[in-house]
């Protein structure tokens, strides 16, 4: 019996980890000795591993000002007060697209963040807490966001990973094998939505809202009770910035507080979700990694498959507990290239299942 091991190698320090990504056609030492079992041996075929440092600490949402750049963007937010924006739409950065991805000089000594979304997502935030003096450039899917690191457009990516109510965003997970990208970092942030109405609006008069659907999800209750019908939107700001375009009174958005200032709404309601403790924990991209020291704890990831067997995965999860190693997240995911496997039974024919690639955090 051996584990098939892909780890995405890695380490970090506050407020980023650090995380490297070997050649993934070339074979690796597992960094733990788990041949000192007798009886399995572990082969790794990749790596993809991170290691991280302290964690930023969590802390409560701050509110989003955000400088005005000239003249020329005050005068903008002037003129569009009468169709009730904040400031003029056509001044907010543009979301890069993974299929109009193109090279552009490096205009300022900033750390250049993308982040999935538009002005006033909570990536955005996220991003901002990591590093508050940054760019943030935002980027139309997740896709778009890796490409932009692997193509020099930025120099980082800031990505939500696992949310404390709905679970992991597995769409970032099945990316990190695709894409040779090393994980150097995590940032939490407290998530706190806000019911969001054009200028006057009571909360009353509102019928629908839009968001995306992980937020009407985590707003339940609140939104029931309102008998407000729940429609899904690519993402939360961007939620707002349609509202704040058809301006229908009857129509709100479940957003953060600073895509309400950005796209000119008001906060009908604040802290509007079923549990109060609702953090997303975002990973933290880049093209090189940062390789950990001895001075303190660091976080690592690994992926790895498992050759068929009775127990194995027990057997691979027993190197940690032998070793006093904390788990702190096993994740799954159905391997795509190979999703069906067959198992002879020697009484009555064979059986499908799933093969799995397994990601755990320690």
């Amino acid at each position: 019996m051996a584990l098939k091991a892909k780890p995405i190698w890695g380490c970090a320090e506050t407020p980023h980890f650090h995380v490297g990504v070997p050649d993934l056609g070339k074979r690796c030492r597992f960094g733990l000795d788990l041949r000192s079992l007798n009886k399995w041996e572990c082969r790794c075929v990749s790596a993809l591993a991170q290691n991280h440092r302290a964690i930023t600490p969590v802390e409560d949402e701050k509110p989003y000002t955000r400088d005005v750049e000239s003249s020329e963007a005050t005068e903008g937010s002037q003129n569009s007060e009468s169709t009730g924006f904040h400031k003029d739409l056509s001044l907010l950065p543009k979301p890069l697209s993974a299929m109009e991805l193109s090279y552009s000089p490096d205009d300022g000594p900033k750390v250049r963040v993308a982040y999935q979304g538009i002005p006033g997502a909570y990536s955005e935030a996220a991003a901002q807490k990591a590093y508050p003096k940054c760019e943030p450039v935002p980027c139309d899917q997740f896709e778009a966001a890796f490409k932009a690191v692997e193509l020099w457009l930025v120099d980082k990516a800031v990505l939500p990973i696992e949310n404390s109510v709905g679970g992991s965003i597995h769409r970032n997970y099945d990316l990190l094998l695709r894409h040779r990208l090393h994980i150097v970092g995590e940032v939490q942030l407290v998530i706190n939505h806000c019911l969001l109405g054009l200028s006057g609006v009571r909360k009353e008069e509102v019928k629908r809202v839009l968001s995306h659907p992980q937020a009407l999800a985590q707003c339940e209750m609140t939104l029931s009770n309102l008998g407000i019908i729940r429609v899904s939107a690519d993402d939360t700001a961007g939620a707002a910035q349609m509202i704040a375009s058809i301006g229908e009174r009857d129509t709100g958005a479940v957003a953060s507080a600073q895509a309400a200032e950005i796209y000119g709404l008001d906060i009908l309601a604040e802290k509007i979700q079923d549990d109060s403790d609702n953090i997303t924990r975002f990973l933290i991209l880049a093209r090189e990694p940062i390789i950990a020291g001895t001075d303190r704890p660091y976080k690592t990831s690994i992926v790895f498959t498992l050759e068929e067997g009775p127990g194995v995965l027990f057997k691979a999860l027993a190197v940690f507990a032998l070793r006093d190693i904390n788990l702190t997240k096993i994740e799954s995911r159905p391997q795509r290239k190979r999703p069906l496997r067959v198992v002879d039974d020697s009484n009555k024919g064979s059986a499908k299942y799933f093969d799995y690639l397994f990601y755990i955090d320690f």
